[in-house]
C-alpha cells in the first residue's frame, strides 16, 4: 500500500462509498465494499486501528455473558463468527479453551454453567470435539492448580479464540486495497461537502503533510467507533449523542509469575469477570468496564485501575501474589457502546446500530470485535441498495492477507517449513512461530529481506521495518512498534534494548532527518513511560 500514491487518487477519484474510520468495521466495510464491485475509498485521521481496534481484549469469542442477558441474538450471531473469522485468517485467530472457574456465591453456578454452555454450544454451532465439560474440583485443580481452592468447587472448560486485533484490522484492511480499495492513514476529515442539503464529499487534511484536498463520495458511512459522535456533529443535521464511553484496561506480566495453561474468566467480588490470557512468554489481565468520559486518543490506566485488576487476580490466584512492580505493561481502549438510559456499564448491550442522517450521512455504532464482519455486511446491504447494486457479500469465503492455510494445522507446518529452511541462519522456534502468527503466509518474504550484517536480532528488525514500512503504510515509529508488531504490550524488554536500532531502521526507510528522529526517539520514551506506569487520575 502506497500513501502518497493513495492521497492521489483520494482527490482525483469520484467514488462510490467513502468510509471514515479505520478500525476494524471500517476495515470490513471496505472489503466487503470493493468485493461487491464498488469504488472504495477509506480515511482514518490517526494510524489505523489506533482506538479500539487495538486495544480490546483480544478474542475472538461469542460473548458467554451475553447469555445471562438473555442476548441470544448476538451469542448466536458472534458465536457462528467466530468459526468463519479463523478459516479467513487462521494464523492471527488462534483455538483457545477457556476455563470458567465455579465459585461459592459467584455468577455461575453448576447448572446454570451447564445449561449455558449447552445452549453457547448450540447457537454458535461449536464442532463436538470442541463443545464444553463440565469439571469437578479435582479435574479443575489438575489443570489450573494455582486457582483458589476453598471457595472453587469445579468449572466450565469451552473453546473460544484468541487473536491480535490491530494485526487482524490490517488483514482486512490489506485485502480490502488488493482488491482495489484505496485507503489512507492520517487522512483526517475537517468537514463535509454538500448538495443541496446532502452529502456529496469531504474536506481531508493530510496529517503528515498539512495540505488540504476534497473527497468525492456518493456515500459516506462513518465507523469511527469512539469518535462517532464528534464525526456526526460535523454534520449539519446531526447534533444528538448516540454513545456511552466505558473504558477497559489490561495489564502485562511475565507468564513466570502467573503460570496459567489456560484462559480463565473468574469472578470478582463485586460480581465483574475478569480474564487471565497467556500468550507466549507474558499473561495479560483485565478488564475493567468502568464509565468513561476523558480523552480519548490515549486514554489512560490510572492507578486505581490497576490495583482493582491485581486486587482480583490475587483474590483468584493467591499464591500469584501480584503487585504493581510485576506489572511490564499496559493498555486502556474505549468502548463505543450505543447510549442506554438506565443501564449500567456492564449491563449496556454490544448490539451495532446503523444511523443515517437527513443529509445522508451513514453511520455504524457499538458492536464486538467478533462480530465486525456481520457489521459491514449490514452497513454494505444498506450502501448497495441506494446503488441499486444486487450483488450479495462474499466477505465469508475470502481469506484475508497473509492467510492462505487449509486449517490452522497448515499453520503449525508453515512454522515447521520456516525453521527447516532458515532455522540454521537466524531462526528458532520462538521466531518462527512469532512470524507465522504476525505475518502468516508474507514471513516468506520477510525472511528474504534479512541484511546480512548485524546480530540476529537486529537483522530480523531490519526485514520487518522494510516490510512494514513498503506493504503496511508505516508512518510513525509507534506505528510500528504498537500496531504492527505489539512489542510495546508484550515484548516491551527488547523494545527499550533495541530502541535506538528500531528508529535507525525506520530513518533509512522513511527519509527521516536527525529532527524527525530526535522527535521520534522523545515519542518512544514517552510510549514506553505511558505503558509501564498508572497515573492518580482519569
Amino acid at each position: 500500500m502506497n500513501r502518497e500514491q493513495n492521497l492521489k487518487e483520494l482527490e482525483s477519484k469520484a467514488f462510490d462509498l467513502l468510509v471514515v474510520g479505520g478500525g476494524i468495521t471500517g476495515a470490513g466495510i471496505a472489503l466487503d465494499a470493493v468485493l461487491r464491485g464498488m469504488k472504495v475509498a477509506l480515511v482514518e485521521r490517526q494510524d489505523f486501528a489506533a482506538g479500539t481496534s487495538s486495544r480490546s481484549t483480544k478474542l475472538i469469542h461469542g460473548g458467554l455473558r451475553y447469555l445471562a442477558q438473555a442476548d441470544f441474538g448476538l451469542v448466536y450471531e458472534v458465536g457462528r463468527e467466530r468459526r468463519i473469522v479463523h478459516a479467513l485468517a487462521p494464523h492471527l485467530v488462534h483455538p483457545d479453551r477457556m476455563l470458567l472457574p465455579l465459585v461459592e456465591k459467584g455468577n455461575y453456578g453448576y447448572w446454570l454453567t451447564l445449561l449455558g454452555l449447552s445452549v453457547y454450544d448450540l447457537l454458535a454451532g461449536v464442532n463436538k470435539n470442541d463443545r464444553k465439560r463440565m469439571l469437578s474440583k479435582n479435574e479443575t485443580m489438575r489443570l489450573e492448580p494455582l486457582l483458589r481452592t476453598d471457595i472453587l468447587r469445579g468449572a466450565g472448560f469451552y473453546a473460544e479464540y484468541r487473536t491480535d486485533d490491530a494485526r487482524l484490522t490490517h488483514a482486512v484492511l490489506m485485502t480490502a486495497a488488493k482488491h482495489g480499495a484505496v485507503v489512507a492513514n492520517y487522512t483526517a476529515v475537517e468537514g463535509f461537502i454538500y448538495d443541496n442539503q446532502k452529502i456529496t464529499g469531504v474536506e481531508a487534511v493530510d496529517e503528515v503533510s498539512g495540505r488540504k484536498f476534497n473527497v468525492s463520495s456518493r456515500h459516506i458511512v462513518g465507523a469511527a467507533g469512539p469518535w462517532t459522535d464528534e464525526l456526526r456533529r460535523k454534520d449539519e443535521s446531526q447534533s444528538k449523542s448516540i454513545i456511552r464511553h466505558t473504558k477497559g484496561v489490561h495489564l502485562v506480566i511475565a507468564r513466570e509469575k502467573l503460570p496459567v495453561q489456560h484462559t480463565v474468566y473468574f469472578d470478582n467480588y463485586d460480581g465483574r469477570m475478569l480474564f487471565a490470557i497467556p500468550r507466549d512468554e507474558k499473561v495479560y489481565l483485565g478488564t475493567t468496564d468502568t464509565p468513561y468520559s476523558g480523552e480519548l486518543t490515549d486514554p489512560k490506566v490510572t492507578l486505581q485501575d490497576a490495583e482493582y485488576v491485581l486486587e482480583a487476580v490475587n483474590a483468584m490466584f493467591p499464591m500469584a501474589r501480584l503487585s504493581k512492580a510485576d506489572v511490564e505493561s499496559s493498555w486502556a481502549g474505549i468502548r463505543p457502546l450505543i447510549e442506554q438510559s438506565g443501564k449500567s456499564a456492564t449491563a449496556v448491550s454490544r448490539k451495532d446500530e446503523v444511523y443515517e442522517s437527513d443529509s445522508g450521512l451513514i453511520v455504524i455504532a457499538g458492536g464486538k470485535l467478533t462480530g465486525y464482519r456481520k457489521m459491514a455486511e449490514r452497513v454494505v446491504d444498506r450502501v448497495a441498495n441506494k446503488l441499486g447494486n444486487k450483488k450479495s457479500s462474499t466477505t465469508e469465503k475470502v481469506q484475508l492477507e497473509g492467510a492462505g492455510y487449509i486449517n490452522y494445522n497448515a499453520v503449525e507446518n508453515h512454522i515447521n517449513l520456516l525453521m527447516e529452511r532458515w532455522g540454521h541462519i537466524i531462526l528458532n522456534q520462538k521466531t518462527a512461530t512469532y512470524l507465522v502468527h504476525t505475518y502468516g503466509r508474507a514471513a516468506d518474504g520477510i525472511l528474504e529481506l534479512l541484511p546480512e550484517s548485524g546480530t540476529n536480532e537486529e537483522k530480523l528488525l531490519s526485514a520487518e521495518v522494510q516490510y512494514c514500512v513498503r506493504n503496511e503504510m508505516v508512518v510513525t515509529a509507534r506505528d510500528f512498534y504498537e500496531r504492527r508488531t505489539a512489542r510495546l504490550f508484550f515484548d516491551i524488554g527488547s523494545l527499550k534494548s533495541n530502541g535506538d536500532f528500531i528508529l535507525s531502521a525506520l530513518a533509512r526507510e522513511l527519509g527521516w532527518d536527525d529532527g524527525k528522529i530526535s522527535r521520534e526517539a522523545a515519542n518512544l520514551a514517552k510510549e514506553i513511560h505511558r505503558v509501564t506506569s498508572f497515573s492518580v487520575g482519569e
